[in-house]
């Protein structure tokens, strides 16, 4: 599995827990695990379980990041795909030593053209620029 592949799982994961209550959280990511990487060795399951564990334990220090950054927006009026794709990259950028700040934008970015609207794309790049 590519990195790139590992990061569009965790933020599948991601953007799904926002939907579930923290108790459900475990069941979910199983039924995530078992309908969606069924190609998936247990080590790639476990890697993406692990990085979503510590992307979701940063939230809060990522969220005053965010905040900052995006002064006149509440992350709460955020698109919901939006927000969960700063929150990965944000993490990436500032607490993965292993992935470079100018990967980071651009894998978000991309991730943005995948799954967010027309103007998510821009959005994304502009808030991790001033992160940057």
């Amino acid at each position: 599995m590519t990195r790139r592949e590992i990061r569009e799982h965790t933020f599948i994961m991601l953007f799904q827990s926002e939907f579930h209550e923290p108790a459900e959280l475990a069941e979910q990511n199983q039924f995530y695990f078992d309908s969606f990487m069924t190609k998936a060795s247990e080590e790639e399951q476990k890697l993406v379980g692990e990085r979503f564990g510590q992307v979701k334990e940063s939230f809060g220090q990522v969220d005053s990041m965010l905040t900052e950054a995006t002064s006149g927006w509440k992350l709460n009026r955020m698109g919901k795909v939006e927000l969960t794709i700063l929150r990965l990259a944000v993490y990436e950028m500032k607490f993965d030593e292993a992935v470079p700040g100018k990967v980071a934008i651009n894998e978000a970015v991309e991730l943005a053209k995948k799954f967010g609207g027309d103007s998510s794309a821009g959005f994304v790049n502009g808030v991790l620029a001033k992160l940057a």
